[in-house]
């Protein structure tokens, strides 16, 4: 996995997920968005600390911003529950967006933003795709230069985001509610 892909868990824990996302880091995933929307300082804090500490600076909060510092984490992601901007020191920065207007206007504060949904979402009921194909291709200029694909992002569509000119996706349901995935994972721990 390369700097074009970011990975994002799932909103509840389950067993085995850090496991899963060691092995990910082992393999060589650059980014990984922690987003536990409900989760504690505590239980955020406790998943953290089952990551190897090697590949902790590869991990960016959505939520509990502080606890990047105290683990070195790789950054903080600001969204609708959690907008206001901290000191981040080194940490990189970035940001959910929902409109290219909005991604025109912030992108250039930010080390990258994601724009969603691109795709219908596999997580999420309902979420339907709010662009067409020619808006984007129309707004390359601005996805290219650091602006991830979000929404109903697979690995059978990763080509057709970098022909939309997005600088890279970011994947949840895509891989963690495919089962085929999650399960080669986990069998290759157990062995």
């Amino acid at each position: 996995m390369n700097s074009e892909l970011i990975l994002i868990t799932l909103p509840d824990f389950f067993d085995g997920e850090t496991a899963i996302c060691n092995r990910l880091f082992a393999d060589g995933l650059w980014r990984l968005h922690l987003r536990k929307p409900e989760a504690t300082r505590l239980q955020t804090a406790t998943w953290i600390e089952e990551i190897e500490p090697q590949y902790r600076s590869r991990i960016v909060l959505h939520d509990h911003h502080e606890l990047a510092l105290i683990y070195g984490l790789a950054g903080i992601h600001l969204n609708r529950r959690n907008n206001m901007r901290i000191d981040a020191g080194e940490l990189s920065v970035s940001r959910s967006c929902h409109s290219l207007e909005e991604v025109r206007d912030v992108a250039t504060d930010y080390d990258y933003v994601f724009l969603s949904p691109i795709f219908d979402s596999i997580s999420k009921q309902g979420y339907r795709a709010a662009f067409t194909e020619e808006e984007l291709r129309a707004a390359s200029d601005i996805l290219s230069a650091n602006v991830y694909a979000l929404g109903g992002i697979t690995f059978d569509n990763l080509a057709k985001v970098r022909e939309l000119g997005f600088k890279g996706a970011a994947m949840m349901g895509g891989f963690w509610l495919s089962e085929n995935k999650r399960n080669m994972i986990l069998r290759d721990l157990d062995t």
